[in-house]
């Protein structure tokens, strides 16, 4: 039998909800936390271990205490990366996080080689390509967590608009994991109703509006971004992976020619299953969402020409 073990690098408030959540669920047999943080892991892994004793199955959560511990994960989530602070410019950003992701990628490579990635750093799109570049896995194995987090985000703004339950609305959300988001409300569904039919284009737009602000508005609650939502969305696809569900859920993958676009990471609707992503659903989008991926795509491929000019890998 399959191991079902998921390592988590990273085990901040994402990674750790990510690993608290697949405890409470029984989804997996084991997980294993890695954080540079002295202690963290640890004990962290030691309180969800105390509380997964009142979940449904029982689940293994332990710490890695060097990188040679994350062996044999049939899944790596990557959310290790830091946050874009201070007078720090975006190219600042990208090189910190590229260079986190390559030692990150260097040891998933070295003890767990037959592992799916699923990567959740941000800037998310950028940081699932440079995982394609400093792996050259075969494609279906790297998937960028992103679509799933924005379509519970727009699933939540259409329930607080209708009153309708948010567990029978479809969401889509294709493009980057941030200011260019698309949601596209046209190909959504509340039970078997379609949206338009429900509220006015008027109301869509706030919609969407309100989604692409979704994170900002944690921010400015909070003072940090959201953590349940994105750790439960990442869960959503370890369990669709491990169970073989072939489920849709808009994700950043690597494009070879779908879309008319090559060589770039960017959230599209896909069928996740045992073999990571199994699909890669084409759309047919009209002249205005063609225009709206195509800016999203450009800012994805300012930030990989960023990595680029400073040879980041060469």
């Amino acid at each position: 039998m399959k191991s079902r073990k998921v390592g988590i690098v990273g085990a901040g408030a994402v990674g750790a909800t990510a690993a608290y959540t697949l405890s409470m669920m029984g989804i997996c047999h084991e997980i294993i936390l890695f954080d540079i943080a002295e202690g963290v892991a640890q004990g962290k892994a030691i309180d969800i271990s105390q509380a997964s004793y009142y979940a449904p199955q029982g689940t293994i959560v332990t710490a890695a205490n060097d990188a040679s511990d994350l062996k044999d994960c049939d899944i790596v989530v990557i959310t290790a990366g830091v946050p874009r602070k201070g007078d720090m410019t975006r190219a600042d950003l990208l090189m910190i996080n590229a260079k986190i992701m390559k030692d990150v990628v260097s040891n998933v490579q070295k003890y767990s080689p037959d592992a799916i990635i699923i990567c959740v750093s941000n800037p998310l799109d950028v940081m699932t390509y440079v995982i394609h570049r400093l792996t050259g896995w075969k494609k279906n194995r790297i998937v960028g967590m992103a679509g799933a987090l924005d379509g519970s985000r727009m699933a939540y703004q259409i329930q607080k608009e209708t009153g309708y339950s948010a567990r029978q609305t479809g969401s889509l959300v294709i493009g980057d994991h941030g200011e260019n988001m698309i949601p596209l409300p046209q190909h959504i569904s509340v039970g078997d109703i379609p949206l338009s039919d429900i509220i006015s284009e008027e109301t869509m737009e706030k919609i969407i509006a309100r989604t692409k602000d979704g994170g900002a508005e944690i921010v400015r609650y909070l003072g940090t971004s959201g953590y349940y939502g994105p750790g439960r969305a990442i869960v959503h696809m370890v369990e669709a992976i491990l169970n073989d569900s072939k489920t849709i859920v808009p994700s950043s993958v690597l494009l070879t020619g779908e879309y008319g676009y090559n060589d770039v990471c960017v959230g599209v609707p896909v069928v996740l299953g045992a073999n990571g992503v199994e699909e890669i659903i084409e759309l047919k989008l009209n002249d205005s969402i063609q225009e709206k991926f195509k800016i999203s795509v450009d800012s994805i491929r300012e930030g990989i020409e960023i990595l680029e000019e400073n040879k980041f890998f060469d």
